[in-house]
């Protein structure tokens, strides 16, 4: 795609986190790149992981396999897509399966900053209670 839009990026980025290629998934985010998540969220904290990843192998490697260790048969689904310039903001509902068999099913918003042509910060919200409900099957702490 010659000279692509915020939009094109992140709906590629999109595309590009399904195939779980972490090579691929890295190359989508600049060298500074961050994913910042709400503080303590139910996925970082059952996967002992960092709520805020800095640098694309770091993002890749949760994307392509580290959160696949909480959530399988995931389905997203877009319930809207804003642009405004560099800014790209995108809500969502991911559904997916728990470890022993649990439902997972949560709203997200997603805001993306577009550098050049690559993914340079996603800020991530999510109901974290709920999360941590479904998780670990109790009221958030």
């Amino acid at each position: 795609m010659d000279n692509p839009t915020a939009k094109d990026v992140v709906l590629n980025a999109w595309k590009t986190f399904s195939t779980r290629d972490a090579g691929q998934i890295a190359s989508l985010f600049t060298a500074d790149a961050e994913w910042i998540a709400p503080r303590n969220n139910a996925t970082a904290v059952a996967l002992v992981h960092t709520d805020h990843m800095i640098g694309p192998d770091q993002i890749a490697r949760f994307i392509a396999t580290e959160m696949h260790r909480l959530f399988s048969a995931i389905d997203i689904s877009f319930r809207a897509v804003h642009t405004d310039g560099d800014a790209v903001i995108i809500e969502e509902r991911m559904r997916a399966t728990l470890p022993e068999g649990r439902p997972y099913d949560n709203d997200y918003c997603f805001i993306f900053v577009v550098a050049d042509g690559r993914i340079k910060q996603v800020r991530e919200y999510m109901d974290t209670r709920k999360g941590w409900q479904m998780v670990f099957g109790e009221a958030a702490g």
